[in-house]
């Protein structure tokens, strides 16, 4: 795991420089001009090298409807995707590592899996997507979506009497199946960490956000959960609380500076300030959000109040892509239109920022990932900026986040160890790959979906429609 790039374009403050850099046992040893050769010369002419992006919010196994779900809000879109989830291990795998490609390819070195688990088969879903996560060899954050509540919960009641039938499995039974997982594939050293994540206050009780709370002091693992992505789930927050869900979830103390936090459309400005205090970090969806209807998310806000900002993909069948250049570029412009003072707007760098370093330190990694620094681990993605897509030459990182960037990425490494070469994907045959995710789906028109046609009247009476 020694090499060294040589003559490759790096980013400082507002301008670039050409130099060497080392890597030695994984880490970033030197950055200067004419270092001596260690390792592997790498040519880095024409390149451009930065640290590698997260992922920070996604569900690998929704590859399989991508294209596929109805233009519906967030409650409704849930429903249909739940009635045609393919529940087998199989997928899962082949789905995991369709993500893990695209967000290399995409200049992600990290990702983020609210992995949706089959019924019964709870400990074989995590085992499959870390078996594929750890083929392809980026770093995983595996975090096994979970709740205790039946999907109808997740709808606010209004006036009307509505009851609920149980979750087919009980907390404590889950909360079980989450301290297996953590010892059998919590492995930081390997590159694979388990996090606990339960869905969101719209499905889960206190006692599993306790539950999580307790697993997560016990073994110092991350935190993740969706909140308040939607209206409705802003209205149901109130009717189970009193309160928002920031405001609760602080007071039961889920929120530190190890809970990522995905969406946050939906905040008032106390809850924004709650979680400047609390160190807890948004995650940015722009896609899913718009194609779900949910709104913008106040992410200019976030930033003035301090509070940490990273970008995801979300699933890919409410994005339906996970093409990470693609998510940064819109969750950067999308917000001119949200504020007119222009001094406020991100650019270009800070998308560049936020995109890794504050990705990793979400995921409470600063220290290790996330920037060009000495001694931190090699994470890296290097550009290629011959790339038609890249030409002619400007500025290169407002070509890489404002442009559409197609096939720019040249090599990736993971931990020192090179992923992605001449972008070729190293570890696995992507020509298999596709061959089977070709061979294992059909073409499809509209589905009806059965659990849409039971919530669809109660949710458009809730929401006034």
């Amino acid at each position: 795991m020694n090499f060294t790039i040589q003559n490759v374009l790096l980013a400082v403050e507002d301008d670039y420089t050409t130099q060497d850099v080392q890597i030695k046992d994984g880490k970033i040893a030197a950055i200067s001009k004419g270092l001596d050769i260690i390792g592997e010369a790498i040519d880095g002419t024409n390149k451009l090298l930065l640290p590698g992006f997260v992922n920070a919010h996604t569900h690998s196994s929704e590859m399989w409807q991508r294209g596929i779900i109805s233009m519906y809000p967030l409650e409704l879109w849930l429903a249909e995707l739940y009635d045609f989830a393919p529940l087998d291990t199989e997928r899962v795998y082949l789905s995991a590592l369709g993500t893990a490609v695209e967000t290399l390819l995409s200049g992600g070195t990290t990702v983020v899996d609210h992995l949706v688990l089959i019924p019964q088969k709870e400990i074989e879903t995590i085992a499959v997507a870390v078996e594929a996560y750890q083929k392809v060899g980026i770093r995983a954050f595996i975090a096994p979506l979970i709740q205790d509540q039946s999907l109808g919960a997740g709808i606010p009641s209004g006036e009307s009497e509505v009851t609920h039938e149980d979750y087919f499995r009980s907390t404590q039974a889950t909360l079980e199946i989450m301290e297996e997982a953590i010892d059998k594939f919590h492995k930081p050293q390997d590159g694979i960490y388990v996090a606990l994540a339960p869905t969101g206050i719209q499905l889960c009780s206190d006692a599993l956000f306790t539950g999580c709370i307790e697993l997560s002091d016990k073994y110092n693992l991350c935190r993740h959960s969706h909140l308040l992505e939607t209206k409705a789930q802003e209205k149901l927050a109130q009717e189970k609380y009193g309160c928002t869900a920031v405001e609760h979830l602080d007071k039961i103390g889920y929120l530190n500076y190890r809970t990522s936090l995905a969406h946050c459309v939906h905040l008032t400005d106390n809850d924004i300030n709650i979680l400047a205090e609390t160190q807890s970090t948004v995650v940015h969806n722009p896609l899913s959000n718009l194609r779900l209807g949910s709104g913008i998310a106040p992410i200019l806000k976030y930033r003035q109040a301090g509070v940490n900002v990273s970008f995801g993909c979300d699933g890919a069948s409410s994005n339906d892509s996970q093409d990470l250049l693609e998510a940064i570029k819109i969750g950067s412009i999308l917000h001119n239109v949200t504020d007119l003072d222009y001094q406020h707007w991100i650019t270009p760098q800070n998308s560049i920022e936020m995109a890794s370093h504050g990705g990793a330190k979400g995921l409470n990694l600063a220290e290790e990932i996330g920037s060009l620094t000495l001694g931190k681990k090699a994470d890296l993605v290097m550009y290629d900026l011959t790339s038609l897509s890249l030409l002619p030459r400007t500025d290169p990182i407002g070509l890489l986040v404002l442009g559409r960037p197609k096939n720019v990425v040249d090599s990736v490494w993971v931990n020192g160890k090179q992923i992605v070469a001449d972008g070729q994907v190293k570890n696995i045959k992507v020509e298999q790959l596709r061959q089977e995710l070709f061979q294992h789906s059909q073409w499809q028109t509209k589905r009806k979906s059965k659990t849409v046609k039971e919530f669809e009247a109660h949710y458009r009476k809730i929401m006034g429609l």
